[in-house]
């Protein structure tokens, strides 16, 4: 394993994502200072996802196609430069253009980023997964905190002084772009990348379509879910137990932060047990805490079993993402661009329909309803158990 890069590709994953993280700290005051609703929340959300999911998998097929280092430098200088626009300006459609510019940086900064990790991991590429998506975590559990303390010293607009250390991420990314190029297993050479990712990859010799599909549904289940819980997480603590919104936002960096140590473990778990089995397993387990979070009405209990939600979820991440580049050995910067960009995003696009749930029957209901999602996301996963065994014989 290539440790350097790794941890490059860590600390610009965690750029990008505070970015990301950011938008759905901001949602309660936008709520409260613009008088915006939850669907008109979600919609920002939904802009989010356009961006930053539609685009993934355009960039992964030029990543195969030829290295583009420089979208990796591109991504935390655009997400920040998004942020920024959307706390300095009070218009909603300024709003939703940073938002979508934010977006635009996610998209792409992960198809190369995630394909260049896998170009670094050596043989425990589970484990090298995990540190790289775990800057993501790290990211998306920091930007609440980040967000409230800007905006409790500087007030909204104050948010955009984020856009400062993204701007140097940018640079330093930049900056080492040629040791991404040495990295690089082509130059100009699509059949040549395919040929040297091919002989790397288990399970089995060729793209394995239907598994890869299988695999895509589970994660857009594992979406949804997660875009429920930090789009309206915030808001559900404030409704529910009547806190503050920087202690709305608080529990969503526990939320986050707890999926820094799930996806570390998950790492270890996928390498030593297998992929499916790890993935299929956390989904299983996320059933019976979800509901008994949605059914607490003591905030210990319920922050307790957001703790437990937090670390399961995020164990299915880098597992996930490996079996994507393994089932599509040929496409590797395509398979992430689906497995980390579309799949992973398309949940936003549920947002405004959960937005609009949220206003006629109030925020909790999102939470009821959430217990759906892993049960399909286990269905979805437990015919790709039997598929590794088959594979195996």
């Amino acid at each position: 394993m290539q440790y350097r890069i790794i941890l490059l590709l860590f600390a610009g994953h965690l750029m990008t994502d505070i970015s990301q993280g950011i938008v759905p700290a901001l949602l309660p005051y936008f709520i409260s200072e613009y008088g915006l609703t939850y669907s008109a929340t979600g919609f920002l959300v939904l802009a989010l996802t356009v961006s930053s999911s539609v685009l993934q998998p355009f960039f992964g097929y030029l990543a195969d196609r030829k290295p583009l280092p420089w979208l990796v430098a591109s991504g935390p200088f655009l997400a920040g430069l998004g942020i920024a626009v959307a706390g300095l300006f009070h218009q909603y459609y300024l709003i939703v253009a940073g938002v979508f510019l934010c977006g635009l940086g996610v998209a792409a900064f992960h198809p190369e980023g995630a394909r260049m990790a896998g170009m670094a991991s050596g043989e425990n590429k589970a484990s090298a997964m995990s540190i790289y998506s775990v800057g993501g975590n790290a990211g998306f559990a920091m930007g609440p905190l980040i967000a409230a303390g800007l905006i409790l010293f500087w007030g909204l607009k104050g948010i955009a002084l984020y856009f400062i250390p993204a701007l140097i991420m940018g640079i330093l990314l930049f900056q080492a772009s040629v040791r991404f190029n040495r990295l690089s297993p082509i130059e100009n050479n699509e059949v040549k990348n395919k040929a040297v990712i091919a002989s790397s990859s288990s399970p089995g010799q060729g793209d394995q379509w239907m598994p890869f599909v299988l695999l895509t549904l589970a994660i857009v289940c594992r979406s949804i879910l997660m875009q429920g819980f930090n789009t309206f997480l915030p808001s559900y603590w404030i409704e529910v137990f009547h806190a503050t919104k920087e202690e709305a936002s608080t529990v969503l960096t526990l939320l986050l932060g707890m999926g820094v140590v799930g996806n570390l473990a998950g790492g270890r778990l996928a390498d030593r047990f297998g992929h499916q089995k790890t993935a299929f397993v956390a989904f299983v387990l996320l059933i019976p805490q979800i509901f008994i979070f949605a059914n607490s009405t003591n905030p210990f209990w319920a922050g307790f079993f957001l703790i437990t939600i937090g670390f399961t979820i995020y164990i299915t991440f880098s597992p996930m993402i490996v079996l994507g580049q393994q089932f599509l050995p040929g496409r590797v910067g395509f398979a992430s661009g689906i497995t980390i960009g579309l799949a992973v995003s398309v949940g936003g696009f549920a947002a405004p329909v959960l937005g609009r749930l949220a206003d006629l029957a109030g925020v909790h209901t999102v939470f009821y309803l959430a217990v759906i999602f892993p049960v399909l996301a286990a269905l979805l996963m437990y015919p790709l158990t039997r598929h590794t065994r088959a594979t195996a014989s």
